[in-house]
């Protein structure tokens, strides 16, 4: 016997004129179903949520490609499909692809698209940064605490 959704997050056709604002509070939040006796049941989400859904189809698409070549190892592979991995070390390549997987399988396992989203964002823009030439200066620390107003 399936589980019945959270109450907040199943709505009838009917309380989006009746109480919108419950709606769409909830909708904000996560995606919510709502039902309707004349036809489909429909998804109600945010534009963040579906965007990210969207990019996370997108790169299941590119890490099965990568996945399932046989040339090189999964590191490679997947800078041939991601080229901004190419400013990374080896070494961070290689930590990358398996972040990269790891992030992408708790994704689909728990329908969070957010997870592998974050993670691949977070790796480009650090592969990124490393092209523009930031971190690799040294780091100027102050010796002492300096006391600043309250604005």
């Amino acid at each position: 016997m399936a589980a019945s959704p959270a109450p907040d997050r199943t709505f009838q056709s009917s309380d989006l004129s009746r109480r919108p604002l419950s709606v769409f509070a909830a909708a904000e939040d996560h995606p919510v179903d709502v039902t309707r006796r004349d036809g489909e049941d429909l998804v109600l989400m945010s534009k963040s949520e579906a965007d990210s859904r969207q990019r996370l189809l997108q790169f299941a698409g590119q890490l099965i490609a990568a996945a399932t070549g046989d040339r090189g190892s999964l590191a490679e592979r997947m800078s041939d499909k991601f080229p901004w991995m190419l400013a990374l070390s080896n070494e961070d390549r290689e930590l990358c692809a398996t972040e990269l997987l790891e992030a992408a399988r708790a994704s689909f396992a728990t329908g969070q698209a957010h997870l592998a989203v974050a993670e691949l964002t977070a790796w480009e823009e650090t592969a990124i940064a490393i092209a523009a030439g930031l971190g690799t200066s040294p780091v100027e620390w102050l010796a002492a605490d300096v006391l600043v107003e309250r604005p």
